[in-house]
């Protein structure tokens, strides 16, 4: 998968955390090809393949990311992460963590995406399969007759709703029948590559805030998984499903039953946090939104 470093040259790999707001791209992934259409990793390794910065890198041979957590087109990240390797010239050492951040940071040249940190890691390293949670968290604003009627800074970063409020308390309830390990394909798109859909949800939390509730959903490797799970958990808040129909949903392991055609908006969801327990839980942060707790996911 990786090429093998060139007779002399000293590679060194490193997990980069970014944000970005997503409203702008494609999802994450690179798209490659004529189209029109691009992901935040295009932005990235555009960046590296600039003169400025791939004289200051002074890497031998191009530098890719592979990224940690896929995210659907529209959706946004306070903390993603990607692994990417810098071969250096015979004698050069590996530069600093701060060197890399500044460097990408420089050049970067879309507003909407920001580098937040740097570690060396082990060359083998991997920065999807090495994690070991990932936190997410999908905003809604409640006692919206119509989506202009939020304020301009919130229109591409939540669910707008009509209902004045929510049953929170039935979301919750509804929720604990999904902590745990299962078999979350009901709540997968029909015909997803996926290996494997059995996931452990850890934690599952539904709150209310002065102005919007919050719902976190599981993590999935697909963001369209999420979306399904929060469009569910809604339709109990607004009474369209009781708390054990959703134990019946997620029980079926049918990912066409008539109620798995909800799909929350790629707008609300944001990626949290990606941790990874051999490494210290680097990069782990508290971001706005304060007093809301996390929901980790294994797998």
């Amino acid at each position: 998968m990786y090429s093998t470093p060139a007779a002399g040259c000293l590679r060194a790999r490193y997990l980069v955390y970014f944000q970005y707001l997503g409203t702008d791209f494609n999802g994450v992934a690179a798209v490659r090809g004529t189209q029109r259409a691009v992901g935040v990793q295009n932005y990235l390794e555009v960046v590296l393949s600039l003169q400025e910065a791939a004289e200051r890198l002074n890497s031998v041979v191009p530098v890719k990311f592979t990224i940690s957590s896929r995210t659907d087109a529209g959706v946004h990240a306070l903390s993603n992460a990607a692994h990417l390797d810098v071969q250096r010239r015979s004698g050069q050492p590996p530069f600093s963590p701060e060197v890399l951040v500044e460097a990408l940071n420089t050049h970067l040249r879309h507003p909407a995406i920001r580098v937040l940190q740097a570690f060396r890691v082990p060359n083998d390293f991997h920065a999807r399969y090495a994690a070991t949670s990932r936190t997410y968290l999908y905003r809604l604003a409640t006692g919206c007759p119509r989506p202009d009627q939020l304020p301009v800074f919130e229109r591409n970063l939540c669910w707008a709703l009509q209902a004045d409020c929510l049953d929170v308390t039935a979301m919750q309830e509804a929720a604990q029948y999904l902590l745990g390990t299962h078999d979350f394909s009901a709540f997968q798109s029909a015909g997803s590559p996926s290996t494997s859909s059995v996931r452990t949800l850890r934690r599952l939390t539904v709150s209310s805030g002065p102005t919007s509730p919050f719902v976190l959903p599981q993590e999935s490797s697909y963001g369209l998984q999420v979306r399904r799970m929060t469009a569910v958990l809604v339709a109990v808040g607004l009474g369209a499903l009781t708390p054990t129909q959703v134990k019946v949903i997620l029980e079926s392991q049918d990912p066409l039953g008539k109620h798995q055609t909800r799909v929350a908006p790629a707008r609300g969801l944001f990626l949290k946090s990606v941790l990874y327990g051999d490494l210290g839980n680097l990069g782990k942060r508290r971001w706005a939104w304060e007093g809301v707790p996390d929901v980790h996911h294994s797998g």
